[in-house]
């Protein structure tokens, strides 16, 4: 009987003894297939930031483009008011002056 229990024991021994290396080897597995898909998760991560960092780019660009754009036509429209105000400022200085002439004359 104690050869029968020792023979059992033995056995649950060795049982044991595969079981911790199976679980070991899972172990391992598992925390290589973790690792490799923390390092895949932050390669998308990185790969979103970098297109986003291109979108902000691009948008940025097409903002200075319209800023500029609008700065070009401000200036535009401040050159044509300015010769609007001294064609305005010469017509009127001719007509008075046309009107001192006949003034004189009379």
């Amino acid at each position: 009987m104690k050869k029968v229990i020792l023979g059992l024991l033995t056995i649950l021994a060795l049982s044991m003894s595969f079981s911790c290396r199976d679980t070991v080897d899972k172990a391992k597995s598992a925390t290589e297939e973790a690792g490799a898909a923390l390092e895949e998760a932050g390669e998308g991560a990185i790969d979103a930031a970098k297109e986003a960092s291109e979108n902000a780019m691009e948008a940025a660009e097409g903002a200075a483009e319209s800023v500029k754009e609008a700065g070009e036509n401000t200036i535009d429209a401040a050159k044509k008011a300015g010769d609007d105000v001294k064609k305005a400022a010469n017509d009127a200085a001719a007509k008075k002056a046309n009107e001192i002439e006949k003034a004189v004359k009379n």
